[in-house]
C-alpha cells in the first residue's frame, strides 16, 4: 500500500514534469520572438530562480504548519495558470511577474513533494529514488514533445497544452490524496510513522 501511494503521487507529478521540460527547451526562443534579448532571457531565469531561492525556507515553515497536500496542489495550479497565461504574453517583459510566479512554485514543490514523501515512507532513500525516476522521465518526454509542439502548431498551443496536462495532473494528485488518509497530523510529529 505505502508502495502505491509513492508511486501513484510521483506518477501524478509526471504531466507537470512533462511540461516544464516542454517549456523551458524552447522558452528561450519563445522569449526572443517576444523580443527578448540575450540578457533580458538570462534576467528572466534569474528572477524567477531569486524567487524561488527566497521564498523556499518560508514555504518549508507553511508545510510544516499547514500540511504537505495544501502546497503541492497550489503549486501544481500555479504552474498551469503560468503556463495558460504565457500563451497569452505578446512581449518578453509580460513574462516577468510569470517567472517569478513559476519560482515560487518550484519552491512550494521543491519542499512540500519530498516531504511528504518521507512522511509516508519508511523506507525513504527508496521512495525518493520514485519520485525522482518521475521528475527526470518527465524531462525526458517534455523536451521532445514540447519541440515537436512548437515546430508543427507553435509556441502558444504548445503552451496551451501544456496547461491541459497539468491541470489533469493536479486533479489526479487531488484524488490520490483522498487514499492518504488523515497524517497531516503528524508531520508536525515527526517521531510519529504512517502506516
Amino acid at each position: 500500500m505505502e508502495r502505491t501511494k509513492i508511486y501513484a503521487f510521483s506518477l501524478s507529478l509526471l504531466p507537470l514534469m512533462t511540461s516544464a521540460g516542454m517549456m523551458y527547451s524552447v522558452l528561450p526562443i519563445y522569449l526572443t520572438e517576444l523580443g527578448a534579448g540575450k540578457m533580458a532571457i538570462g534576467l528572466l531565469f534569474t528572477s524567477g530562480a531569486a524567487a524561488g531561492a527566497a521564498s523556499s525556507i518560508f514555504f518549508g515553515k507553511l508545510a510544516d504548519k499547514f500540511g504537505r497536500r495544501p502546497l503541492i496542489l497550489i503549486a501544481q495550479v500555479s504552474f498551469a495558470v503560468v503556463m495558460l497565461l504565457y500563451s497569452t504574453i505578446v512581449h518578453y517583459i509580460q513574462a516577468l511577474p510569470l517567472h517569478i510566479l513559476e519560482g515560487f512554485g518550484w519552491a512550494m514543490l521543491g519542499v512540500a513533494s519530498p516531504a511528504l514523501i518521507t512522511d509516508i515512507a519508511r523506507r525513504k532513500g527508496e521512495a525518493l529514488g520514485v519520485y525522482n525516476m518521475a521528475w527526470n522521465l518527465g524531462w525526458v518526454i517534455g523536451p521532445a514533445f514540447g519541440g515537436c509542439l512548437s515546430e508543427f502548431f507553435g509556441f502558444r498551443v504548445m503552451l496551451r497544452v501544456a496547461f491541459l496536462m497539468i491541470s489533469f495532473g493536479a486533479f489526479a494528485t487531488l484524488y490520490i490524496f483522498r487514499d492518504f488518509g488523515d497524517f497531516e497530523s503528524t508531520n508536525k510529529h515527526p517521531s510519529k510513522k504512517v502506516s
